[in-house]
């Protein structure tokens, strides 16, 4: 008989766990960096960003490529926060270098922005679509060289006329602060219920043409 001493196999439990690699959720919102622009509707996404943080300590501070991010977990999943620093009408390159760096694709992915095609406080949860005239989700769409992506729509047109790039990168009035901190954790609230329960059940609970006025998706 050999004395040779064969290594122990790892218990069944430890084996078929080192087997499965869990993979993380890139949560990523549009926006524009700096002082100037913390204010707007154009940075909805960014808040949404910092109140999921504020809500599971997290901290967005790691200089990530051209983007700002911060890892930890969501509703027991594991998760990278990212506010992509290159401005609105790049925002596709940033997101991209963090997916790449992390061996993670579009199906990994949630967007949340906002959206001038909805009406003010709506909320629309989408799996795939165009841009939309969205600058944001269109350099997104060109980076990831897909439109099949989580989407997390925050609705900012205020009912009458506007002009759109004057209106997205002016502050919020002072009468709209409140329906904004509304929006900005109805939209984590959303965020949150896509990772527990997935997306489409999110679209039944948190989908609404405006506050107080829920919709199935259609």
């Amino acid at each position: 008989m050999s004395d040779k001493v064969l290594p122990s196999p790892l218990p069944k439990e430890e084996g078929e766990r080192a087997a499965v690699v869990e993979q993380a959720f890139c949560i990523a919102g549009l926006g524009n960096p700096g002082t100037r622009y913390a204010a707007t509707p154009h940075n909805l996404g960014f808040r949404v960003m910092d109140e999921l943080a504020k809500r599971h300590a997290l901290h967005i501070s790691k200089s990530e490529g051209a983007s700002l991010t911060g890892s930890g977990r969501i509703k027991d999943k594991k998760v990278i926060l990212v506010k992509p620093q290159t401005f609105m009408n790049n925002s596709g390159m940033g997101i991209s270098s963090v997916l790449k760096s992390h061996n993670l694709t579009y199906r990994n992915l949630i967007v949340v922005y906002d959206e001038l095609a909805l009406p003010w406080t709506g909320l629309r949860i989408k799996l795939n679509g165009s841009a939309a005239g969205h600058n944001g989700v269109k350099s997104m769409i060109a980076a990831l060289k897909t439109e099949v992506f989580t989407r997390v729509r925050v609705g900012i047109h205020p009912g009458h006329e506007i002009e759109a790039v004057d209106y997205v990168l002016a502050p919020f009035e002072r009468g709209m602060r409140d329906e904004v901190e509304e929006m900005v954790s109805y939209t984590a609230d959303a965020v949150e219920t896509i990772l527990a329960e997935g997306a489409h059940k999110a679209m039944t609970k948190f989908n609404r043409r405006a506050r107080g006025m829920n919709e199935e998706e259609e």
